[in-house]
């Protein structure tokens, strides 16, 4: 294995002080001259047409700058990428907190007493909630009229209230279930879980002198944040520019441009800057959480335990719009349903559903932790009824190098097999249960490690300190830090000569943002910038001191000749001669392009529970995490990345949910939604297993999204293998456990 000088590292992240001192400025710490406050009125019902708004009253109230309504945005609409949420109602609602009316006072009070001086009259129209039932024909449409809407990647018509259908398929399914000899078939459910972040959504927008519209906003995708405004306002997107603030925790659901597209109009209105923060309540009964799913799953298996064909039917809550997601669908079902095990004859059908509920985003592995648990717990269910160990089960089903997974997809260098063997050896799987309602459960997942578009620039001063500007905002993942730390190791310089500078979106020609794959494309793009100026420190160091160019090296400061050790210079030394030739910083700028994944990285996990039989009460005792990795850039971050998201799965599978009734959230505080608190953490143990071929710079593998689809069905399963009652729908609460105990 190679030892690297600085990649590999505990480095600290660099806006660590800053936040922990309270000096790392968020877009809610931004501060205009002249700045007032924005607010928004939200429908109270879940499907109604809008007979009538009066804002008049709103209007007089002195300090109240402005007030816009459906009529002032009529026909604009925004999205990541399907262009049909309207800035405000126009003539229907179609969720329960939809946005009707926003206004901007002197101070948030005003704002929000000029909220009830706006008369609203509405007319309750028929709704519908449940997906599947919003499939059926004669169903209520949340979209009436066949509406067509544009998206990145054309125009979307809904057919009925299902706005995409997505099939992924290889082999002959009708022969691979007439060649099984079991055949069994399961359908499971999962609701809604918000992403939990501590900061709510918030905004700044000003309209300059010269008129360009100045945006500072929580928002993990700058880019696509300007190209959504510059679409539903008609501008052009050099007029807008989003400035750089800190992210408070974002976990994918900063990622809609929520209020700006407001804030711009009220600012236009009021010739004002215009701030705008979410409440808590607001986040939660209109932010964009995790979709709920009904999932049935049908494999049929031969006598021996081999799979031979797989279909699944995938059914997403989408809720009133699409786009608070990146795309009509979501892709994490195709990886989730079988690309961890080699199934010849597969098949899914994954459909997104308009439904009268709060619209649903990203979180987290998008469209992944759902399916993760149905198919887990699926195979948990087949291993159980066949007699045969779950973790031989897999173990004779995985994927292996060569292989083909079941979604048809073919990765290199793949260990699903060695994490698999990895995690139950440091599970003890199979050893005697340290005492009575003691269980144990396994789990498998993969994901494939993509590579998007990314965009840095790095410069060395002549003192040979280095600033490395990226377009990437920090949301808590220490990407700053880990970019400087692949620049210092590529330039052979101290990290503490590396400074990470996040540009505004005029610092570059595009960029994906913070994302699942910003540790392998952010990077990318930072590597290959560095690389750029050490090839021109290079050139002039062999024309300024005559050395052999292909044997000049970059390691501890120093810039040499390698295999003689007296022909060398210290890097400060070359710089300052290259500023002093040139008369200008040495830099260098690189761009990323998108590809399609070659390579995949493998999760297993074990759970082990005490149930207790009186009370159903479910006791998480230690989880164990394998993972397949490649170079690993900073420990700290790196475990740091494996433990938030396990707690975010031990959230999903046991406690969090948004409690829905005809479309109306009752659970208003995150005390109610109930997230893991610090009793809830049991034993953790990462193993963590070396894996070549990593596409990252210096062979690195993403890490930020395997750990959390795997951890619901491992705990389901460990739970049936304590008290044998089987929960098909999360979170698993203790009362549901009862109930299936006392039904037993």
């Amino acid at each position: 294995m190679t030892t690297y000088e600085v990649v590999g590292k505990p480095v600290t992240r660099q806006e660590g002080p800053d936040k922990v001192s309270g000096n790392f400025q968020y877009s809610a710490d931004v501060t205009l001259p002249g700045m007032i406050w924005g607010k928004v009125l939200r429908s109270p019902f879940p499907h109604a047409k809008l007979v009538k708004i009066d804002a008049s009253k709103a209007l007089a109230m002195p300090g109240v700058h402005a007030v816009i309504t459906g009529q002032d945005t009529l026909g604009m609409r925004i999205g990541r990428s399907v262009r049909d949420v309207p800035l405000l109602a126009e003539d229907e609602v179609r969720f329960v907190g939809e946005k009707v009316a926003a206004v901007a006072a002197d101070d948030p009070d005003l704002a929000e007493e000029a909220l009830l001086m706006i008369d609203v009259e509405y007319e309750p129209l028929p709704a519908v909630f449940d997906p599947v039932e919003a499939m059926e024909p004669g169903a209520p449409l949340v979209h009436a009229g066949s509406p067509t809407f544009e998206s990145s990647s054309g125009p979307v018509q809904p057919q009925g209230n299902i706005v995409n259908h997505s099939t992924w398929s290889s082999g002959d399914m009708e022969q691979g279930f007439s060649e099984s000899d079991q055949i069994f078939e399961h359908t499971f459910s999962t609701t809604w879980v918000h992403q939990g972040y501590m900061e709510p959504y918030s905004c700044v927008v000003d309209i300059d002198d010269a008129g360009r519209v100045q945006v500072w906003a929580n928002n993990k995708v700058p880019y696509t944040l300007r190209r959504q405004l510059a679409d539903a306002l008609g501008l052009s997107e050099g007029q807008i520019l989003v400035n750089p603030c800190g992210i408070g925790g974002d976990f994918g659901g900063k990622s809609p441009a929520m209020n700006v597209p407001l804030a711009y109009f009220l600012s236009r209105s009021s010739g004002r800057p215009v701030k705008m923060i979410m409440s808590y309540i607001e986040e939660l009964v209109a932010g964009n959480p995790r979709h709920p799913s009904v999932i049935t799953i049908k494999t049929g298996v031969k006598n021996d335990g081999t799979f031979v064909a797989r279909e699944s039917r995938v059914v997403y809550n989408g809720g009133a719009y699409c786009g608070f997601r990146g795309r009509p669908g979501l892709a994490g079902s195709r990886d989730a349903a079988g690309g961890q095990y080699h199934i010849p004859n597969f098949k899914i059908d994954s459909y997104m559903i308009y439904t009268n509920n709060v619209p649903c985003g990203s979180y987290r592995a998008p469209g992944q932790p759902q399916v993760a648990f149905a198919v887990e717990s699926h195979t948990d269910m087949i291993a159980r009824e066949m007699g045969i160990d779950p973790y031989e089960l897999r173990l004779k089903n995985v994927v292996r190098d060569g292989q083909m997974c079941a979604t048809g997809a073919h990765y290199n260098n793949v260990r699903g097999e060695e994490t698999l063997k990895a995690v139950a050896e440091a599970a003890d799987w199979g050893s005697p249960k340290p005492g009575p309602y003691v269980g144990r459960g396994i789990s498998l997942g993969q994901r494939p490690q993509g590579q998007s578009v990314y965009s840095a620039k790095v410069t060395m001063d002549e003192n040979a300190q280095v600033i490395y500007h990226t377009l990437v905002p920090e949301t808590g993942t220490g990407i700053h830090t880990v970019g400087r730390q692949v620049v210092a190791e590529d330039l052979g310089i101290p990290v503490e000569d590396v400074r990470a500078v996040q540009m505004d979106t005029d610092g570059g020609p595009t960029d994906s943002g913070s994302g699942s794959g910003s540790s392998v494309g952010g990077t990318g793009a930072a590597l290959g910038a560095a690389e750029g100026v050490r090839n021109h420190l290079t050139l002039m160091a062999a024309e300024f001191y005559g050395w052999p160019e292909e044997r000049i090296k970059f390691r501890g400061g120093r810039v040499f000749v390698e295999g003689d050790a007296e022909r060398g210079v210290s890097i400060q030394e070359l710089a300052s001669k290259v500023v002093a030739a040139t008369g200008e910083h040495i830099s260098f700028s690189k761009t990323t392009e998108s590809k399609e994944p070659d390579v995949t990285c493998f999760c297993a996990q074990v759970a082990e529970v005490t149930v207790d039989p009186e009370t159903g009460e479910v006791k998480l005792r230690k989880f164990v995490t394998a993972h397949d990795v490649g170079t690993i850039h900073n420990p700290i971050t790196h475990q740091g990345q494996i433990d938030g998201a396990v707690i975010q799965g031990v959230g999903f599978a046991l406690m969090e949910e948004l409690l829905s009734e005809e479309g109306h959230i009752s659970t208003l505080s995150m005390g109610d939604v109930k997230t893991p608190n610090i009793q809830d953490i049991p034993e953790l143990v990462t193993v963590l297993v070396d894996s070549p071929g990593g596409n990252g710079p210096f062979g690195a593998k993403t890490i930020g999204e395997q750990p959390l689809p795997p951890v619901a069905p491992a705990i389901a399963n460990a739970i049936f293998d304590a008290v044998g009652v089987r929960i098909l729908d999360l979170p698993i609460t203790s009362e549901k456990v009862l109930a299936a105990l006392n039904k037993k």
